[in-house]
């Protein structure tokens, strides 16, 4: 059977070494993924370019030049991925579509987190009634077509960042419902819980101090996983038109005006297409590299 094998720890006066923390371990287990360095390095450069894109971005994105339009990568030194059908830099629309696709997924993990974490320690601690109405809630949520019911809020309140992120968020909680709830119950009547109680902790106390510490694992790795699905979410409703509004970037969008041209200008759609296969799969590489991290009976963990 394969054992975890820790590396020397660090000395102490006392007996000549210590113990290294459990974020110490996932530190070190993360470190040896060859392939979750890899997406922990796409994922930087991708939150790198959404967040500094005033700075770095070499145009206005909604700037308009009708006699450069359908300019090829590299013809142009100004323009080092070509321009669009109406003459606006890709590569300065492609770094805001970052900007745009963080907002997004960020907000929409947010929201998710904040309901899935309320309900679900709800659910388990309280049991009885609001574990039986959260449950069938869930059910409800969980049969309904997730990218059909996206498009119908969005006929409803119409196009935005703000309006795309909430129709993306207002059915993604249960998963974090589920995980909540599972590890909830698997805490509460721990010792260590019954302790704090009979010492007359509140239950907001033991919430935060006791049970969030104990479940945090398994929710990093959600949430690594969820945001790049929130922007895939937000990629598609956009390219479906019922996303983001011109003139703000999109990759979806820039996806949905390039279907068009594509035929003659190739690059307009390929671009924005690798890069978010490039992106979704640091987040994979990322999520993957995260979970196993976390996770000391892991493969990776036990190599």
């Amino acid at each position: 059977m394969a054992t975890l094998r820790l590396s020397k720890p660090k000395e102490t006066a006392e007996t000549g070494y210590k113990l290294m923390t459990p974020w110490q371990l996932a530190l070190r287990r993360f470190k040896r993924n060859k392939l979750a360095i890899v997406g922990a390095v796409i994922v930087f450069l991708f939150l790198f370019m959404a967040l500094f894109a005033p700075i770095i971005s070499p145009h206005p994105y909604d700037r308009t030049n009708v006699f450069l339009t359908f300019t090829p990568p590299g013809v142009d030194p100004r323009f080092p991925l070509g321009t669009d059908n109406v003459g606006r830099d890709l590569l300065s629309r492609l770094i805001w579509g970052a900007n745009t696709s963080f907002i997004v997924g960020v907000s929409a993990q947010a929201f998710a987190l904040a309901v899935g974490l309320l309900l679900g320690f709800l659910s388990g601690w309280l049991g009885g009634w609001i574990d039986f109405a959260v449950n069938r809630l869930i059910e409800v949520v969980g049969s309904m077509p997730g990218l059909l019911f996206q498009i119908l809020v969005m006929s409803l309140i119409g196009n935005g960042i703000f309006n795309v992120t909430f129709a993306i968020a207002i059915l993604s909680w249960p998963g974090f419902v589920r995980i909540a709830r599972a590890q909830v119950l698997s805490y509460k009547n721990r010792d260590f819980i019954d302790a704090a109680r009979s010492l007359g902790a509140s239950t907001p106390f033991i919430a935060w101090h006791h049970i969030l510490p104990n479940i945090i694992n398994p929710i990093l790795v959600a949430v690594t996983f969820g945001i790049p699905g929130f922007m895939l979410a937000e990629a598609g409703l956009s390219f479906l038109g019922r996303g983001i509004n011109d003139p703000i970037p999109s990759w979806g969008k820039m996806l949905s005006d390039a279907q068009y041209y594509v035929q003659s200008y190739i690059y307009m759609g390929l671009i924005p297409t690798v890069l978010i296969v490039i992106v979704f799969l640091g987040f994979s590489f990322f999520g993957d590299g995260v979970r196993d991290a976390l996770d000391p009976q892991s493969d990776r963990a036990t190599a």
